[in-house]
């Protein structure tokens, strides 16, 4: 597996587009209300990827520029978002982003910050955003509970060591305590068999194809889906985290 965070999807651009969860509208309201977010507002959204992100914020209005370095995701963005001419597809990265100075109100980013450099990103932002800008860093967590999600959690905890998660004192540090404003929006994803084992395999830090741990991890998969399935589907809950604040 590639070291590089820029490259290490590249393997599992059809499965994340395919089988991760999308945002709720709850991210919105939320940000409408704290942040003043219009249909008008500019969007930077930084590790865009598939554009799961992007497309919530194309709904409401927004023109956006989905930003994001790994040529296979972007090209799958592109695809995914083809339909919406306010999205601006670009090659460059939070650190470095292409965009023009003061050209955005808003800086989004979802499942990514934990692969920013944060000093230089901060950097970044400030130069793009407008004064007054916001940024909002979003993710899906899963939740912790009996039954199907402590499963999924198990197989990921055995077979996925290397995942690492952000801590709040990082974000603290990112926008300076205690400026951060939060929500937090119920999310869930129903999952057929083949979603179930992609929605795995669409993790960077999941064993790659062809490897022991690869199989195996498919074998209990199977096993998960299973137990739990009810009508040929099981659904995972998720709590999606949105912290804006200004840098």
């Amino acid at each position: 597996m590639s070291m590089d965070p820029t490259q290490r999807f590249s393997s599992r651009v059809e499965d994340y587009a395919r089988y991760r969860p999308s945002y709720p509208a709850g991210v919105i309201s939320f940000l409408e209300r704290e942040c003043g977010l219009t249909a008008q507002t500019r969007v930077a959204d930084i590790g865009s990827g598939t554009g799961l992100l992007a497309e919530l914020f194309l709904r409401f209005g927004c023109e956006l520029s989905g930003v994001e370095p790994n040529t296979e995701m972007r090209t799958a963005g592109e695809q995914m978002l083809a339909a919406w001419p306010r999205f601006h597809s670009v090659n460059g990265r939070a650190e470095a982003t292409t965009l023009a100075e003061g050209s955005v109100e808003l800086v989004t980013a979802a499942q990514a910050f934990h692969w920013f450099e944060p000093d230089a990103a901060r950097a970044e932002f400030r130069r793009i955003l407008k004064p007054g800008g916001w940024v909002a860093l979003i993710w899906n967590e899963r939740v912790q509970a009996p039954g199907l999600d402590a499963g999924y959690e198990d197989l990921v905890s055995r077979y996925a060591p290397e995942r690492t998660r952000v801590a709040m004192s990082e974000l603290e540090y990112f926008f300076g305590a205690p400026v951060m404003r939060r929500t937090v929006v119920p999310n869930q994803q129903m999952l057929d068999r083949d979603g179930l084992r992609g929605r795995l395999f669409s993790s960077s830090y999941a064993p790659a194809a062809g490897t022991e741990n690869y199989e195996a991890l498919t074998r209990e998969a199977g096993r998960l889906f299973d137990e739990f399935q009810v009508n040929g589907i099981v659904t995972l809950q998720y709590t999606t985290e949105v912290y804006a604040g200004r840098v």
